[in-house]
């Protein structure tokens, strides 16, 4: 029971480390015991991010890589192995959106959220996959997708297909990665949380504000923080009976 929860001595590899969510999971799972990898394709902020946790005695490293790009992500892995020696955890926390209506949309501009979104997934999971099947000793990923994956929302065609790719993408993986090789593999779907990109929804006399208010049970927007547990659970060995979901974390958004 002790050690139920604990990602310790485990070895995590965070995508979109330099977003709101996955710096915070990035230093939530390095105070936690774990040794980070962070990558992203903004090298300025990784480095800040390396310098500010390890002063504070987290054992991390950083590699920028676009996870769209396959011959980048190969790199990545390797580089996290040359590191650490494998990869116990991976959390990808990358994403990307350009609300427009579809009438406006040209494909280039729904194809790049798709890759952005959806191939870069299945690349970054498949490579992960391969190198987790090559120990031999199972491992954990968690997906951040978004309750978008569950309902359409005007100028979300792109965003809302890609994340809901994402998530069945999530309970495919599972059926081919968790029976036979221990690699469990789910996703936290949550709501709008605090980030440079949303925090003008933040303000409480808006009314983009007041109208999800009327939707969020919990009664207040997420910050990144509030996902940090769910995803630590999903990275321990207390989720082992866990694989292939798609978890709300929206605040009961998706229920009313």
């Amino acid at each position: 029971m002790n050690n139920m929860f604990s990602v310790e001595g485990k070895v995590a590899l965070v995508t979109g480390a330099t977003g709101a969510l996955g710096q915070v999971l990035a230093k939530a799972y390095g105070y936690s015991g774990a040794k980070v990898m962070m990558t992203g394709r903004n090298e300025a902020k990784l480095k800040a991010l390396e310098e500010e946790f390890k002063a504070e005695n987290i054992d991390c490293a950083y590699y920028v890589a676009d996870p769209a790009q396959e011959d980048q992500v190969a790199d990545l892995i390797k580089a996290t192995v040359e590191k650490y020696g494998e990869i116990n955890i991976l959390a990808i926390c990358h994403g990307y959106n350009k609300p427009q209506n579809i009438l406006d949309q040209s494909v280039a501009d729904w194809q790049y959220i798709m890759d952005a979104d959806c191939k870069s997934v299945y690349i970054v999971c498949k490579y992960v996959a391969q190198q987790m099947v090559d120990q031999g000793k199972g491992g954990k990923m968690v997906v951040v997708t978004s309750q978008r994956s569950k309902r359409g929302m005007a100028g979300y065609t792109g965003y809302c297909t890609s994340k809901g790719g994402a998530d069945l993408m999530v309970s495919s993986m599972a059926c081919d990665l968790t029976a036979k090789y221990g690699i469990n593999v789910n996703s936290i779907c949550p709501t709008v949380f605090r980030s440079e990109l949303t925090e003008w929804m933040f303000d409480p006399e808006s009314e983009v504000y007041k109208n999800f208010l009327k939707r969020e049970p919990i009664g207040r927007l997420a910050e990144p923080e509030d996902f940090v547990g769910f995803a630590l659970f999903l990275s321990s060995d207390a989720s082992n009976f866990m694989t292939g979901g798609n978890y709300d974390c929206s605040g009961g958004y998706l229920t009313c």
